[in-house]
């Protein structure tokens, strides 16, 4: 599971874009908090903690515990805006959420024994369709990652969701049989099988 993560915030008095400059200036980065029936907070992050965060590689699937005023606000990432040209994380929109609660999040896919698959220790490709899945999980389940089992896998095959073991309480949003990953010939077994096509025809 994601590990929830800890933000320290200060509530910032005024909004607007000359008090978002300054605070930015002082080296934070403006945020709000909102959601769950509950009026919106605005806050503001140490920047050098938020970009730690972000190069993580799952900031945006994990538990976010906000800790502000001696409160902490469970909630999840839900839209970070970054400078144009700095690349600079400007602003972030945190959710708060109920422990319990179901909420949709995209996780990352990772595959394994791939030395286990006939078509790719015969060389072929893994043709990845799908990095991510987006599924509906429990807020305190989070999983890392969904992890695709490529063991007996030919050239030629597809990947479906449905070969797929999800953790437990994890469901896709989309409800049909959606491709993950495709085994796809190499370029070489291509002109072979191409050139024995020809020469049966031949």
């Amino acid at each position: 599971m994601s590990d929830v993560l800890t933000l320290a915030a200060e509530a910032r008095d005024r909004a607007g874009k000359g008090a978002s400059r300054a605070v930015r200036r002082e080296g934070r980065v403006p945020a709000v908090i909102y959601g769950n029936k509950e009026s919106a907070v605005s806050i503001h992050v140490e920047e050098k903690l938020l970009v730690r965060m972000l190069n993580t590689g799952h900031f945006m699937n994990s538990v976010v515990e906000i800790e502000l005023d001696g409160k902490k606000h469970r909630t999840l990432p839900r839209d970070v805006q970054f400078h144009p040209v700095t690349d600079r994380p400007i602003h972030v929109d945190f959710l708060r959420v109920a422990a319990n609660a179901l909420i949709t999040v995209n996780v990352p896919v990772r595959f394994e024994n791939e030395a286990a698959s006939p078509g790719l220790k015969r060389g072929g490709v893994l043709n990845v369709v799908r990095h991510e899945v987006e599924v509906k999980v429990p807020a305190n389940a989070i999983p890392d990652d969904i992890v695709v089992d490529v063991t007996g896998f030919d050239v030629g095959d597809s990947i479906h969701i449905s070969s797929v073991k999800l953790p437990k309480n994890v469901t896709p949003v989309i409800d049909r049989d959606f491709t993950i990953a495709t085994i796809a010939a190499p370029s070489g077994l291509k002109s072979q099988e191409a050139a024995a096509e020809e020469a049966a025809e031949g």
